[in-house]
């Protein structure tokens, strides 16, 4: 990702809003897919819901040439103290091996360190031998926390709602945990195991 012949002309600043369409055009030559809708959304929410902008780009010459996106957390997971997530960090093909992603994340290291930030996470594939490297390289360790994920298969029993459309409707809630619903009230979740009465 990094190596030799640095840039020395490289701006790293704030992402803005315009910036979406370049960092979509990056992503899609690293991985093929067109994902507008994922970026400007994600840009959407790193500018707009925290006073504290963590996402940066970097710039050659006025021209956007890689990127680093994150959000602060608080609270999460059960950890009191705020922490910085890494979750995309973007480079121009033709600037790969020149030092602008590790311009990016020492700039972005150096702003959460004067925000009082601590820790900074990130997660990765097993096999992004090459990304790996660039934050293992960078000082990243892997965490004292496991990541668990349960894959949900949509119900076989006579549903004939597509698992697209299916995630965030009435239907696709066990009827357990569901409650209210009448005009005007929504959808209220409520613990499948409630206290008898006395």
């Amino acid at each position: 990702m990094d190596g030799e012949g640095e840039i020395e002309s490289l701006t790293v600043r704030t992402l803005v809003p315009g910036d979406a369409p370049r960092l979509v055009r990056i992503d899609q030559r690293l991985t093929g897919r067109n994902r507008s809708a994922w970026y400007e959304g994600k840009l959407k929410r790193a500018l707009g819901e925290s006073d504290v902008r963590i996402s940066l780009g970097a710039e050659l010459d006025g021209f956007l040439v890689g990127a680093v996106l994150g959000s602060l957390q608080y609270g999460e997971y059960g950890q009191p103290e705020p922490i910085a997530i890494l979750d995309t960090i973007l480079v121009d093909p033709d600037c790969a091996g020149r030092g602008v992603g590790r311009s990016l994340l020492e700039t972005l290291t150096r702003n959460l360190r004067a925000f009082g930030i601590e820790r900074l996470r990130t997660e990765v594939a097993w096999d992004e031998h090459a990304l790996n490297r660039f934050l293992g390289k960078a000082g990243f360790v892997p965490a004292p926390r496991l990541v668990l994920e349960l894959r949900l298969e949509p119900e076989a029993a006579g549903r004939s709602v597509a698992s697209s459309d299916r995630r965030h409707t009435p239907a696709a809630l066990p009827s357990a945990i569901l409650e209210g619903g009448g005009s005007g009230s929504g959808l209220s979740l409520t613990p499948v195991c409630k206290k008898e009465a006395r």
